[in-house]
């Protein structure tokens, strides 16, 4: 009996010890689910500020993606662990497992694995088991850029007796004759510096890793040679949007070496872009940039020689004085500069004046956001209808302001502002295809507000203008929806290939892919 009882007083102990394990283990885990708790309740806060906080208007697109992609990384960090703690946790019911299968486009290449059982012989006795179904998940698979070597190799054959001579296939063409580089190796480095923001001398220590020793300056050569050759295609394409009879114009600064002075100057790219598609035009989107040292209204001039119609901008009224070497234009302002003046006041001085002007500019925007997609005709209409009365409403609340406040002060510079810009500010309302802002064409420029923070954008003027060269082209693709390194790889080989000046507008990026006579005459160069 007394070693019963002995026992009975071990088992009760070691249990108490157990419990007491177990109780100390779920405290910790409780503490470690408090504090993941408080870290996503603060991501939450972060996020809220960041969309919704008083400072979020002066930040650009690209520092708002910045805090989003910080946040959800430190998110999924935090939720990864607290999955890792909630392991040791039985559960009632496992989390159902995400699948991503039908997520991933169906133009990547598959690679199978099939996994059979250790065995399929039947435990009855009665063989092999017959094949009833099968699962499959999809994972996506990324292997790094594996440079490779084309061996080029011409046979030479010659008369056995030694009497017909030799005879041996013509070395075939090469954008860079004797170089190193095919056309897709040009495209690679194309798309990744002025596409991905990939600078020269990252790209050398890309390769260096890979056994190639290829220099920057090396790199730097080859992409001049690429934007010469491209360079009557960038041409032919502001051709035909110049001969359009509505553009869009806008300008964004680039540092650049100064080598005379070994500073940095300013300079500028100029976006000249196309786009019909809020109004169902038939015309292709693109986009044009070119280089000037300045940003003065001569560059606005000499770019848009030959060009005659609306032109929504911020500014250059030169274009609209006579003796320019073009017809005059039509200048439609920009409704979002004039929101953004008013906006700077507000959060800064929390101006009643400047919030009325902010809601009174709103009701415009959610006018424009209905009728958006809709025909020229049926847009002019309604603008005409619905907004042509608040616009006059505005005029009044606008004369009124200015007359109350001092033209000095913050606010009275930006409302003078809006009242000097007004006739153009007010053009959509008679035009279907003039759009209130110049946002389509601010679009374009902020992939040049990256490069510009990674970086010094240029070492020299002339590298601003092969990168605007380039650059036109990456981002039309862009806008067709064309992925770049297919278009410039194409593009450079149909070049090579002889492809003809008449038909140059078969190179165009909206025509990708090329029609069958280019790549025909493709193949049969080679």
């Amino acid at each position: 009996m007394q070693d019963v009882g002995r026992k009975a007083v071990l088992a009760l102990s070691q249990r108490n010890l157990d419990l007491e394990e177990r109780t100390a283990s779920l405290a910790t885990q409780n503490a470690e689910l408090e504090a993941l708790n408080a870290r996503l309740e603060h991501f939450v806060k972060e996020l809220n500020h960041v969309i919704y906080g008083a400072r979020s208007e002066t930040l650009t697109e690209d520092e708002r993606q910045l805090a989003f992609e910080d946040i959800k990384v430190a998110q999924s960090e935090a939720e990864e662990q607290s999955d890792t703690v909630e392991m040791t946790t039985p559960r009632k019911k496992p989390k159902p497992v995400l699948r991503t299968l039908g997520t991933l486009p169906d133009h990547l290449e598959r690679i199978e694995r099939i996994i059979e059982p250790d065995s399929i012989i039947c435990p009855c006795g009665c063989g092999d088991m017959v094949r009833i179904g099968e699962d499959r998940t999809e994972r996506l698979e990324v292997i790094p850029a594996q440079p490779k070597v084309i061996v080029t190799i011409r046979p030479k054959y010659a008369c056995p007796n030694k009497q017909g001579g030799v005879v041996q296939a013509l070395a075939p063409v090469h954008l860079i004759e004797g170089g190193l580089p095919t056309e897709g190796t040009l495209a690679h480095v194309s798309v990744s510096k002025y596409a991905d923001h990939c600078l020269l001398f990252c790209q050398s220590q890309i390769y260096a890793r890979s056994g190639l020793n290829i220099d920057r300056s090396t790199l730097a050569n080859w992409m001049g040679k690429v934007s010469f050759h491209l360079a009557p295609v960038v041409d032919h394409m502001f051709k035909e949007f110049k001969a359009s009879n509505k553009l869009f114009a806008d300008e964004t600064r680039c540092p650049v070496l100064d080598p005379g002075r070994g500073k940095t100057k300013t300079g500028y790219l100029w976006a000249i872009a196309r786009d019909e598609r809020p109004f169902g035009g038939t015309a292709p989107p693109g986009v044009v940039f070119c280089y000037a040292d300045g940003r003065g209204g001569k560059h606005a001039t000499d770019f848009l020689t030959g060009f005659s119609g609306t032109l929504q901008v911020d500014g250059y009224n030169v274009l609209t004085k006579p003796g320019r070497n073009s017809s005059p234009v039509n200048l439609a302002y920009c409704w979002a500069h004039a929101r953004r003046k008013l906006k700077e006041v507000h959060d800064r001085d929390g101006s009643p004046i400047a919030k009325e002007g902010l809601k009174r500019i709103a009701k415009f925007y959610k006018i424009e956001e209905a009728i958006r997609g809709q025909s020229a005709e049926q847009r002019k209409a309604a603008r005409q209808e619905q907004t042509k009365p608040l616009m006059a409403d505005f005029e009044v609340w606008l004369k009124t302001a200015r007359s109350r406040i001092s033209a000095k002060s913050r606010l009275g510079k930006k409302l003078s502002y809006i009242a000097k810009y007004m006739t153009g500010l007010k053009l959509f309302l008679d035009d279907g295809t003039v759009e209130m802002d110049s946002n389509i064409v601010e679009r374009t420029i902020r992939p040049i507000a990256l490069n510009r923070k990674n970086a010094l954008f240029a070492g020299h003027d002339e590298g601003g203008r092969t990168w605007a060269r380039i650059a036109s082209l990456i981002e039309t693709c862009k806008l067709n929806d064309v992925e770049p390194y297919a278009y410039l790889k194409a593009t450079l080989e149909a070049i090579t290939a002889g492809h003809p000046a008449v038909r140059i507008d078969e190179l165009m990026p909206w025509n990708y892919p090329f029609n069958p006579r280019s790549e025909r005459l493709a193949s049969n160069h080679e």
